[in-house]
């Protein structure tokens, strides 16, 4: 499976590339503002400057408009910034059709704010590279969100789609270990969340016994 971090700071990202576990990047609107970005020259090139830290993997740009034109212009000009971008797009009617159109030029797309397994479908059939549904906002309203990852993965699978499933609003790691065992092809998390896969308290207490041992033997 995929990690992919959900951030704008940059900071984190070489942080995630030094360890090795990163396989890209996902941002959005907010996840800019949150780091203070603004302004569209200043936003294009943190997304430049985003691609150069991650070693050959794909960043999710988002579009901002909601209509067809708008988002294949914006598509395009964010393609056109690097190799490595792959243009978001939310799973509503017009953005549907901006997948289909940006997919037969080779663009790669990630349809986000995906909430049931028809929207899922319905942006395969369109040829998005990815698909975003959304784990924690669904168990926000006290439905299953990791239920329709698996049964995403399940139809996907069933017949024979390429289009990756990537589990997005990831809260914390047991959503990550979860979508392990249920088969998405990439999760997209905050840095925490994926170093909490490290955690165990046996690994501290077993190493820190080694260490006893160790200066016991050394003194």
């Amino acid at each position: 499976m995929k990690f992919f971090i959900d951030t704008a700071n940059l900071e984190q990202i070489k942080e995630a590339n030094d360890l090795g576990i990163l396989d890209g990047v996902t941002t959005n609107p907010s996840l800019m503002a949150k780091e203070g970005i603004s302004g569209k020259e200043n936003i294009m090139n943190h997304y430049k400057t985003i691609c150069e830290i991650v070693d050959g993997g794909d960043v999710s740009a988002e579009v901002i408009s909601t209509d067809f034109e708008g988002m294949i212009r914006e598509g395009e000009e964010l393609a056109a910034l690097h190799e490595q971008i792959v243009v978001k797009i939310p799973a509503i009617k017009d953005g549907i059709k901006a997948i289909k159109y940006l997919s037969s030029k080779g663009i790669k797309t990630n349809c986000t704010l995906i909430f049931n397994v028809g929207q899922a479908l319905l942006a395969a059939k369109a040829g998005a590279t990815y698909v975003s549904p959304f784990v924690g906002r669904l168990d926000d309203i006290s439905s299953d969100g990791l239920q329709l990852i698996q049964d995403i993965v399940h139809v996907f699978n069933y017949y024979g789609y390429d289009t990756q499933v990537l589990a997005a609003s990831i809260r914390h790691t047991m959503h990550i270990v979860e979508c392990m065992r249920i088969g998405a092809d990439v999760v997209t998390a905050p840095l925490n969340a994926i170093m909490g896969l490290m955690k165990h308290p046996l690994t501290d207490i077993g190493l820190q016994k080694f260490l006893d041992d160790y200066h016991k033997l050394n003194k």
